[in-house]
C-alpha cells in the first residue's frame, strides 16, 4: 500500500514524465492499473510490438508501433490519462522523440497526460530531467520473504505429501540472502531450493549468492572481492574490532526484536598501508558477508550524465547483493572528479549528491566501509555526523601491534614465530606501517631462499634497515592527519603510537 500511495502521490503532483527502472514490467503495470482504477483515469500501454492499447481493450491505435508515431498520437489527443511506455529506452536518443516528450510535458496543465517510462534501464537527456520523477518498486521486506517461504513450503507439502526439511537458522539465512532480489527472482530461488531435493541447505544459499554475483558481470565499477580475511589476520585496531563486534548481530539479525537502528557503516581514515583495506576485508570475512568494492576511477565517463548513472547502477547492484559489505575504496578520489581535485565540469559535485542521497535514503542491508588517505579532499557534507556511524583513524601501529603484525605475517609464510625476537623486531620497526613490515618479511624470505638458508630475526632486521619508513617519507602529512583526527575521530587502536 505504501508503494501504491507513493506512486499515486507522484502522479498527482503533476510530473508529466515518470521513470520506473525495473525488470518487473508486469508488476509495474499492475500497480499502475490499480492506481488508474482508484483515480478513475484511463490507462494505456505502449510497446514496439503492440503499439498503443487501452488496458481494458484489445485493439491497438493505428500506426502507433514506432515510438515517434505513438508520441505524435499522444501529443495530439485531448484525452487525459496515464501512458505506460514499455522499453522505450533504445529510442530516447532520437531528438524527435525527445521533442515530442518535451511538448507533451509543456502542455501538461492543459491536458493531463502522464507518460510512465518502464524499462530495465533508463536515462533521460538533460532537457527532460526537470519535468520527470524517478520511482522505484519496493523490494520484498524480510516479512514478505518469510511469508513467501512459508506459502511455498505449504504448497510443496500439499503437492508432494512431504514437508520441506531445514532448520530455522537455515530459513533465516535463506531469507537474509534473498534480500535485495525482486519478488520474481526471490520466488524462483525459493521454489528451486525446495523442489530440487525437498531440503533447505547451504547449497541453496550458495546458489543465491552466485546468482547475485553473476548479476554484477556487466557492472565494471563494482567487483565481488573473494580475497577476504577475518580479524585474526588484522594486527591491533582493538577499538574498531570491539565496535564492530557489538554491531554484528543488529546488522545481520533477520528478526528485529529490540528495535535497534541497523548500523550504516564506518569511514576509515589513515595513512597508506596502515591496514584500512585489510580492515574492510575483515569486516566481510568476520561477518560472513559478500564484499563489494566500488572503484570510483571506473565510474567517470565523458558523456553528460553517464558518470552519475554508473554510480546509481553500481549502488543498485550493491543493494541487490544485500546483505553485504560495500567497500568505497579511496573515496576521496571519486569525489574530486579527475582524481586531482581539478575542475571537472561539476561531475564530482553531482556524484557527491547522488552518493549522499543514497546514503541518506537507503533501507537495504548494505554496510559501508569507506577508506580515505586524504581528509583534505573529502567534502564536509560527507563527513558530517549521521553519514557514517563512526569515523575511525587508523594510525601507524604501536609497539605491541607491530609485534602482532610480525607474528601474523611470519605464520602466513609458514614460519615459527616463536623462533624470532618479535620484541626486537617491533622496536626496530618504529614508524613503519603494516604494509612496510610485510614487505620487509617478503624481502627477507627471498634473500633466505636465494642462499638456501632459513630466515631469522637478523635477516628481517637487515631488510628493515634498508627501508625509509612512511613516518619519515610522509612525516608532515601524517602529523596533519593526526592533528585533524585528534578531536574528530576515534583511534582504531587502543594503543598509542610508540
Amino acid at each position: 500500500m505504501q508503494e501504491q500511495n507513493e506512486l499515486t502521490s507522484i502522479i498527482k503532483s503533476g510530473y508529466p514524465l515518470i521513470l520506473i527502472e525495473t525488470h518487473e514490467e508486469p508488476r509495474a503495470l499492475a500497480l499502475l492499473e490499480r492506481i488508474a482504477n482508484l483515480e478513475s483515469q484511463a490507462l494505456f500501454r505502449w510497446s514496439v510490438t503492440d503499439g498503443i492499447k487501452r488496458v481494458t481493450k484489445t485493439e491497438s491505435v493505428a500506426e502507433s508501433y514506432q515510438l515517434t508515431d505513438a508520441l505524435r498520437h499522444i501529443d495530439k489527443t485531448p484525452q487525459n490519462g496515464i501512458y505506460a511506455m514499455c522499453d522505450a529506452h533504445p529510442f530516447l536518443d532520437d531528438p524527435l522523440n525527445v521533442r515530442f516528450l518535451r511538448e507533451i510535458a509543456l502542455e501538461y496543465y492543459k491536458t493531463q497526460r502522464t507518460i510512465v517510462l518502464i524499462s530495465p534501464e533508463l536515462e533521460l537527456p538533460d532537457e527532460l530531467l526537470r519535468v520527470s520523477a524517478r520511482f522505484s518498486l519496493v523490494l520484498p521486506s524480510t516479512k514478505t520473504l518469510r511469508k513467501m517461504v512459508n506459502e511455498e513450503a505449504e504448497l510443496y507439502s500439499h503437492q508432494t505429501g512431504s514437508k520441506v526439511k531445514g532448520s530455522a537458522a537455515m530459513v533465516d539465512q535463506l531469507i537474509q540472502h534473498l534480500r535485495g532480489l525482486n519478488k520474481e527472482d526471490a520466488l524462483r530461488h525459493i521454489r528451486q531450493a525446495m523442489r530440487d531435493d525437498g531440503r533447505l541447505t547451504q547449497e541453496d544459499l550458495t546458489r543465491v549468492i552466485k546468482f547475485k554475483r553473476d548479476a554484477l558481470a556487466g557492472n565494471g565499477s563494482l567487483s565481488y572481492e573473494t580475497d577476504v580475511v577475518d580479524f585474526s589476520q588484522v594486527g591491533g585496531q582493538a577499538n574498531l574490532k570491539r565496535w564492530l563486534e557489538v554491531r554484528y548481530k543488529p546488522f545481520v539479525d533477520v528478526n528485529d526484536v529490540f528495535g535497534v537502528d541497523r548500523p550504516k557503516g564506518v569511514l576509515l581514515l589513515g595513512v597508506q598501508g596502515s591496514g584500512k583495506s585489510l580492515a574492510a576485508k575483515a569486516v566481510a570475512g568476520s561477518w560472513g558477508l559478500p564484499l563489494m568494492r566500488l572503484d570510483f576511477a571506473t565510474l567517470y565517463n565523458k558523456f553528460f550524465g553517464e558518470t552519475e548513472r554508473n554510480l546509481r547502477n553500481a549502488l543498485a547492484a550493491a543493494e541487490q547483493m544485500a546483505p553485504c559489505v560495500l567497500w568505497l575504496d579511496e573515496i576521496e578520489k571519486g569525489l574530486s572528479g579527475d582524481g586531482t581535485g581539478g575542475s571537472d565540469g561539476g561531475v564530482s559535485h553531482r556524484v557527491l549528491g547522488t552518493l549522499l542521497t543514497w546514503l541518506s535514503e537507503r533501507k537495504s542491508k548494505v554496510f559501508i566501509v569507506a577508506t580515505s588517505n586524504d581528509i583534505s579532499r573529502l567534502p564536509p557534507e560527507l563527513i558530517r555526523k549521521g553519514r557514517f556511524d563512526e569515523i575511525f583513524f587508523v594510525d601507524l601501529p604501536g609497539s605491541s601491534t607491530r609485534e602482532q603484525i610480525f607474528d601474523i605475517h611470519l605464520k602466513r609464510r609458514k614460519q615459527d614465530s616463536t623462533q624470532f625476537d618479535l620484541q626486537q623486531l617491533a622496536l626496530q620497526s618504529e614508524g613503519f606501517s603494516g604494509a612496510e613490515i610485510e614487505q620487509a618479511i617478503i624481502a627477507a624470505v627471498f634473500e633466505a631462499y636465494s642462499v638456501s638458508h632459513s630466515m631469522d630475526t637478523k635477516s628481517i632486521l637487515n631488510e628493515l634497515q634498508k627501508t625509509r619508513s612512511l613516518s619519515v617519507v610522509m612525516g608532515e602529512k601524517i602529523a596533519a592527519l593526526r592533528a585533524w583526527a585528534e578531536h574528530r575521530a576515534v583511534n582504531a587502536d587502543a594503543e598509542g603510537v610508540k
